[in-house]
């Protein structure tokens, strides 16, 4: 009998997700969530249901996120005007009431999403636990009010949480010796974090494919990278804006004992499946140059 091609589509890529579940199984991935993948319903639970999904095929996920766009939407709702200075908030004591808010507002609707979904999720901030621990964040020695540096990780919560087989989502406010609230750069959260955990894997949902090569030349996507080639990267000047310091986090998740950091344009749907368990996968993989490559660019 002659199967519909199609099908066996199917199977195939079932079986080459096969090796990455066996090895992944009970390893620890945090997933950055974050930009327009948040701000669209459709896209927001396809990354939930990809969450969900490495849960229940054994990984241990964590999701850090961020929350920015709502943020800066309530702060103009109360007649306020979001200001920013080198790309960080610039966050008074009003601001930051709001960002408090707003980020555990949107931390509870992804809590609800997973449970729909069967997963026991548990939503806390980096105060809960003593999770994360900062002083304050100075922009080229400007104070821009209650910004958080992450000074200190402390996991325990998060491990207590994993081996009682829930899915920890964080919203990234921390607190300092005094018990003030900080808000604190999402991506700088997931890397403390994933630093801390010693994380097999840290996934970054961006509004980008990857890394490029030649960043006007969207044909010369990076799908592997390692640290030695990075440090050129961003040696060369070639790297701007937002990305620089996204990728120098990148670079010292992996030199500090995260074994492998993936970045992926959150806007394609599933894309954490196709990066995860796909040997070419759909955004840049970030690794150490003697770790094991999944994927050649003779592969097909």
């Amino acid at each position: 009998m002659e199967l519909d091609s199609k099908i066996m589509e199917k199977a195939a890529t079932l079986i080459e997700a096969l090796p990455y579940i066996q090895r992944f199984n009970r390893k620890i991935i945090v997933v950055k969530y974050g930009g327009s993948a948040m701000a669209d319903e459709d896209l927001k639970r396809n990354v939930i249901k990809d969450v969900v999904l490495l849960k229940l095929v054994g990984f241990k996920p964590i999701i850090v996120h961020g929350g920015g766009k709502e943020i800066s939407r309530w702060v103009s709702k109360v007649g306020m005007e979001p200001r920013f200075v080198n790309g960080l908030r610039v966050t008074d004591a009003d601001t930051m009431e709001i960002a408090e808010m707003v980020l555990n507002k949107v931390n509870k609707s992804l809590v609800s999403m997973v449970n729909e979904l069967g997963v026991k999720a548990v939503g806390i901030s980096g105060k809960d636990g003593q999770l994360l621990r900062c002083d304050k964040k100075l922009s080229n020695g400007q104070d821009i009010g209650f910004v958080g540096d992450i000074k200190e990780v402390n996991p325990k919560i998060l491990f207590d949480l994993l081996e009682k087989d829930f899915l920890p989502i964080i919203c990234p406010i921390g607190f300092d010796d005094n018990c003030q609230s900080y808000n604190i750069n999402a991506d700088d959260a997931a890397c403390a974090i994933a630093r801390a955990v010693k994380a097999e894997k840290l996934a970054f949902l961006t509004d980008v494919e990857g890394v490029y090569a030649d960043p006007k030349d969207k044909d010369t996507l990076i799908s592997e990278l390692t640290t030695d080639h990075m440090e050129e990267l961003l040696n060369s000047g070639n790297i701007g804006g937002g990305m620089l310091p996204k990728l120098q986090n990148c670079l010292d998740a992996v030199l500090n004992g995260v074994s492998r950091v993936h970045i992926m344009d959150g806007r394609i749907a599933h894309c954490l499946l196709l990066e995860i368990f796909t040997n070419k996968g759909i955004g840049t993989a970030i690794l150490k140059a003697d770790d094991d490559h999944f994927y050649t660019p003779d592969e097909k």
